[in-house]
Protein backbone atom coordinates (compact mmCIF):
# COMPACT_ATOMS: atom_id res chain seq x y z
CA UNK A 1 0.00 0.00 0.00
CA UNK A 2 0.83 3.56 -0.97
CA UNK A 3 0.36 6.93 0.19
CA UNK A 4 1.53 10.06 -1.66
CA UNK A 5 1.21 13.36 -0.22
CA UNK A 6 1.44 16.70 -2.64
CA UNK A 7 2.63 19.77 -0.07
CA UNK A 8 1.33 22.47 -1.98
CA UNK A 9 3.04 25.50 -0.11
CA UNK A 10 5.50 27.15 -2.26
CA UNK A 11 7.76 26.98 1.01
CA UNK A 12 9.82 23.66 0.72
CA UNK A 13 9.91 21.95 4.83
CA UNK A 14 7.71 24.33 5.82
CA UNK A 15 4.84 23.87 8.59
CA UNK A 16 2.55 21.80 5.98
CA UNK A 17 5.25 19.84 5.34
CA UNK A 18 5.97 18.58 9.24
CA UNK A 19 2.68 18.05 9.67
CA UNK A 20 2.39 15.55 6.39
CA UNK A 21 5.21 13.94 7.99
CA UNK A 22 3.48 13.77 11.09
CA UNK A 23 0.79 11.85 9.58
CA UNK A 24 3.42 10.06 7.49
CA UNK A 25 4.60 8.28 10.87
CA UNK A 26 2.15 6.85 11.74
CA UNK A 27 1.59 4.81 8.15
CA UNK A 28 4.96 4.49 8.23
CA UNK A 29 4.54 1.96 11.18
CA UNK A 30 1.70 0.39 9.44
CA UNK A 31 4.32 -0.68 6.91
CA UNK A 32 2.77 1.87 4.35
CA UNK A 33 4.84 3.24 2.15
CA UNK A 34 4.91 7.08 1.95
CA UNK A 35 6.14 9.84 -0.76
CA UNK A 36 5.61 12.74 -0.44
CA UNK A 37 5.65 15.73 -3.48
CA UNK A 38 6.52 19.21 -2.64
CA UNK A 39 5.82 21.84 -4.92
CA UNK A 40 7.98 24.40 -3.63
CA UNK A 41 8.02 27.51 -5.68
CA UNK A 42 7.51 26.06 -8.78
CA UNK A 43 4.92 27.72 -10.92
CA UNK A 44 1.85 25.46 -12.03
CA UNK A 45 -0.84 26.36 -14.39
CA UNK A 46 -4.80 26.70 -13.52
CA UNK A 47 -7.10 24.74 -15.99
CA UNK A 48 -7.90 26.26 -18.89
CA UNK A 49 -11.48 24.25 -19.29
CA UNK A 50 -9.87 22.89 -22.58
CA UNK A 51 -11.40 19.25 -22.27
CA UNK A 52 -8.97 17.99 -24.50
CA UNK A 53 -8.55 15.32 -21.27
CA UNK A 54 -12.04 14.82 -21.93
CA UNK A 55 -11.26 14.31 -25.81
CA UNK A 56 -8.23 12.33 -25.46
CA UNK A 57 -8.91 9.70 -22.03
CA UNK A 58 -5.40 9.51 -21.62
CA UNK A 59 -4.69 10.14 -18.00
CA UNK A 60 -3.33 14.01 -19.00
CA UNK A 61 -3.71 17.56 -18.96
CA UNK A 62 -2.90 18.83 -22.06
CA UNK A 63 -0.55 21.09 -20.14
CA UNK A 64 2.63 19.70 -20.44
CA UNK A 65 5.48 22.14 -18.89
CA UNK A 66 5.13 21.80 -15.15
CA UNK A 67 4.71 19.23 -13.18
CA UNK A 68 1.22 18.26 -12.85
CA UNK A 69 0.74 15.14 -15.24
CA UNK A 70 3.08 13.87 -12.90
CA UNK A 71 1.20 14.44 -9.87
CA UNK A 72 -1.76 12.69 -11.15
CA UNK A 73 0.30 9.98 -12.68
CA UNK A 74 1.52 9.69 -8.49
CA UNK A 75 -2.11 9.88 -7.81
CA UNK A 76 -3.15 7.05 -10.00
CA UNK A 77 -0.83 4.77 -8.45
CA UNK A 78 -1.29 5.14 -4.97
CA UNK A 79 -4.29 4.03 -2.22
CA UNK A 80 -4.13 6.93 -0.20
CA UNK A 81 -3.69 10.83 -1.31
CA UNK A 82 -2.67 13.60 1.16
CA UNK A 83 -3.17 17.04 0.07
CA UNK A 84 -1.86 19.47 2.11
CA UNK A 85 -1.73 23.24 1.99
CA UNK A 86 -1.14 26.17 3.89
CA UNK A 87 -4.07 28.74 4.15
CA UNK A 88 -3.69 31.79 1.57
CA UNK A 89 -6.65 34.56 2.10
CA UNK A 90 -8.74 31.66 3.93
CA UNK A 91 -8.40 29.57 0.89
CA UNK A 92 -5.67 27.17 -0.30
CA UNK A 93 -3.03 28.08 -2.38
CA UNK A 94 -3.29 28.81 -6.14
CA UNK A 95 -0.75 25.67 -6.49
CA UNK A 96 -3.55 23.73 -4.37
CA UNK A 97 -6.09 25.07 -5.91
CA UNK A 98 -4.71 24.13 -10.12
CA UNK A 99 -3.65 20.92 -8.84
CA UNK A 100 -7.34 20.27 -7.97
CA UNK A 101 -8.75 21.76 -10.90
CA UNK A 102 -6.59 19.83 -13.62
CA UNK A 103 -6.08 16.43 -11.62
CA UNK A 104 -9.88 16.54 -10.95
CA UNK A 105 -11.05 17.51 -14.82
CA UNK A 106 -8.60 14.25 -15.67
CA UNK A 107 -9.86 12.29 -12.99
CA UNK A 108 -13.81 12.89 -14.24
CA UNK A 109 -12.74 12.37 -18.05
CA UNK A 110 -11.08 9.21 -17.25
CA UNK A 111 -13.61 7.38 -15.68
CA UNK A 112 -13.92 8.53 -12.40
CA UNK A 113 -9.79 7.75 -12.28
CA UNK A 114 -9.54 8.12 -7.95
CA UNK A 115 -13.00 6.71 -6.97
CA UNK A 116 -12.27 4.27 -4.04
CA UNK A 117 -8.80 5.61 -3.16
CA UNK A 118 -8.98 7.12 0.40
CA UNK A 119 -8.26 11.02 0.79
CA UNK A 120 -7.21 13.27 3.63
CA UNK A 121 -6.68 16.80 3.61
CA UNK A 122 -4.00 18.70 5.61
CA UNK A 123 -4.10 22.42 6.19
CA UNK A 124 -1.37 24.75 7.81
CA UNK A 125 -2.83 28.03 8.87
CA UNK A 126 -1.66 30.97 11.07
CA UNK A 127 -4.80 32.12 12.91
CA UNK A 128 -8.51 31.94 10.18
CA UNK A 129 -9.55 30.27 7.28
CA UNK A 130 -8.58 26.37 8.01
CA UNK A 131 -11.76 25.38 7.89
CA UNK A 132 -12.84 26.64 4.14
CA UNK A 133 -9.53 25.60 2.99
CA UNK A 134 -10.07 22.18 4.47
CA UNK A 135 -13.52 21.91 2.95
CA UNK A 136 -11.89 22.82 -0.19
CA UNK A 137 -9.77 20.09 0.14
CA UNK A 138 -12.90 17.73 1.27
CA UNK A 139 -14.52 18.79 -1.75
CA UNK A 140 -12.44 17.42 -4.66
CA UNK A 141 -12.28 13.90 -2.90
CA UNK A 142 -15.94 13.78 -2.40
CA UNK A 143 -16.75 14.67 -6.13
CA UNK A 144 -14.01 12.55 -7.05
CA UNK A 145 -15.86 9.49 -5.46
CA UNK A 146 -12.97 8.89 -3.22
CA UNK A 147 -13.42 7.86 0.94
CA UNK A 148 -12.31 11.10 3.14
CA UNK A 149 -10.71 9.91 6.55
CA UNK A 150 -10.60 12.41 9.19
CA UNK A 151 -8.75 12.66 12.86
CA UNK A 152 -10.42 13.61 16.00
CA UNK A 153 -10.68 16.61 14.88
CA UNK A 154 -10.22 18.50 11.90
CA UNK A 155 -6.83 18.51 10.18
CA UNK A 156 -5.00 21.76 10.83
CA UNK A 157 -2.09 23.15 12.63
CA UNK A 158 -1.56 25.90 13.50
CA UNK A 159 1.68 28.43 13.20
CA UNK A 160 3.20 31.47 11.38
CA UNK A 161 6.78 30.68 11.06
CA UNK A 162 8.49 27.49 9.21
CA UNK A 163 8.88 25.15 12.12
CA UNK A 164 6.00 27.06 14.58
CA UNK A 165 3.74 23.77 14.27
CA UNK A 166 6.09 21.89 16.37
CA UNK A 167 4.80 23.74 18.58
CA UNK A 168 0.95 22.88 18.28
CA UNK A 169 0.92 19.56 20.51
CA UNK A 170 -2.86 19.65 19.38
CA UNK A 171 -2.13 19.89 16.16
CA UNK A 172 0.09 17.28 15.75
CA UNK A 173 -1.56 14.44 17.68
CA UNK A 174 -4.73 15.25 15.18
CA UNK A 175 -2.09 14.44 12.98
CA UNK A 176 -0.82 11.29 14.12
CA UNK A 177 -4.60 10.52 14.63
CA UNK A 178 -4.59 10.70 10.82
CA UNK A 179 -2.58 9.26 9.99
CA UNK A 180 -3.24 6.04 12.52
CA UNK A 181 -6.83 5.98 11.29
CA UNK A 182 -5.69 6.11 7.41
CA UNK A 183 -3.80 3.09 8.19
CA UNK A 184 -6.49 1.30 9.58
CA UNK A 185 -8.78 2.38 6.83
CA UNK A 186 -6.40 1.78 4.05
CA UNK A 187 -6.00 -2.51 5.59
CA UNK A 188 -8.99 -2.68 6.10
CA UNK A 189 -10.59 -1.93 2.60
CA UNK A 190 -7.48 -4.13 1.36
CA UNK A 191 -8.90 -7.33 3.36
CA UNK A 192 -11.77 -6.92 0.59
Amino acid sequence: MKVVAFNCSPRKDGNTSILINTVFKELEKQNIETKQIQFGAQKVSGCIACYQCVKNKDKKCIIKDDIINDCIAEMDKADGIILGSPVYFANVTPIAASLICRAGMVARANDSLFAKKIGAGVVAVRRAGALHAFNSINNFFTILEMIVVGSNYWNMGFGKQPGDVNNDEEGLKIMSKLGENMGWLLKKLGDK
